[in-house]
């Protein structure tokens, strides 16, 4: 049933290991055996065993040996140990495998799973990683995001907190000056003074009724007292109509 395997290909540049340890890296796909036979769902473990995510030792090999099919579900279920199973397929493009530990008929435990994608294989990563990655992916992003926040707040503040640095007397080779944006500056005018352009004029405060005088302030009173200063203190004298009577010349 196994075709002999022809110009296999594995991307990642990897080298075949183990099976059970990590190999999500690894890409099969054998172009000849594609170009030679239809991948459906009765030649898709034959062609999986070609790679190096199959087990030698999985009791599908040993059907194999007895010439069953190797997805014998009823032969399956009378052995134990480690065994594949197809769970999924969208034949002609999509075939996923399921490799598993079979303890009795009725009790499998899942250990890893492959799938077949337009003839290339490759190892599902498990679901801890895959959180793991978006996570590490998210953090990373709002890292960027809390990052470029804080250089603008930096720009922004940079003036007022200018005082605050000279209060602390810090030497000024460790003080480090960032210079302020122009156009960030000129962007923030413009937003200013078309919100100010927008907005209706200030209405003119109302007027006093009739016969209402407002109460003296500070400045006002101080106002009053000058000119009342001003009005009690004698005249100061001209020093040119005060010289006494004009002497004429004598001719």
């Amino acid at each position: 049933m196994a075709a002999a395997p022809g110009n296999a290909m594995m991307e990642g540049g990897a080298v075949a290991q183990p099976p059970g340890t990590d190999m999500t890296g690894i890409c099969f796909r054998d172009q000849l055996w594609l170009n030679s036979f239809i991948l459906d769902r009765n030649l898709v473990f034959d062609y999986f065993a070609l790679s190096p995510f199959y087990d030698w030792t999985c009791n599908n090999e040993q059907l194999r040996m007895r010439s069953v099919h190797p997805l014998d579900l009823s032969q399956l279920s009378k052995m134990t140990g480690t065994e594949y199973v197809l769970s999924e397929v969208m034949e002609p493009h999509l075939f996923v495998i399921r490799k598993q530990k079979r303890d009795s008929p009725d009790k499998v435990t899942p250990m890893l799973a492959y799938y077949v994608l337009d003839g290339s294989i490759y190892q599902a990563p498990q679901l801890c990683n895959v959180f793991a990655a978006r996570i590490g992916r998210a953090l990373y992003y709002i890292q960027k995001a809390f990052t470029t926040a804080a250089s603008k707040l930096e720009k922004i503040g940079y003036a007022g907190s200018a005082d605050s640095e000279n209060e602390t007397a810090l030497p000024e080779s460790k003080t480090v000056k960032e210079t302020i944006d122009i156009k960030e500056v000129k962007r923030v005018d413009h937003i200013l003074a078309s919100l100010q352009r927008k907005l209706p004029p200030a209405p003119p405060p109302p007027a006093f009724p009739e016969g209402y005088v407002p109460p003296p302030t500070g400045e006002t009173e101080k106002g009053t007292e000058t000119q009342e200063a001003a009005e009690t203190q004698a005249p100061t004298a001209d020093p040119i109509i005060d010289q006494g009577p004009a002497k004429r010349m004598k001719f």
